[in-house]
């Protein structure tokens, strides 16, 4: 009986990878982020108090990536 040679492969081109676009990861920005922000916009409307909690509110939504509005 003769013995089955086994061929010899030639080696496969690697191909390269392609590469994802990047996507931003989703991050909740930190409470001193937001009260920096919250106080930012408390400054740019002129210093009246009574407002902090929709700036705190807005300054959440800018820095997570809402809307502004």
């Amino acid at each position: 009986m003769a013995k089955e040679r086994k061929k010899k492969t030639q080696p496969v081109a690697r191909t390269a990878k392609r590469k994802l676009p990047a996507v931003p990861a989703v991050t909740q920005p930190t409470e001193e982020k937001i009260a920096e922000r919250a106080y930012q916009i408390y400054l740019e409307r002129g210093g009246i108090n009574g407002n902090a909690e929709e700036d705190w509110l807005q300054a959440e939504r800018e820095l997570s990536g809402g809307s502004s509005t």
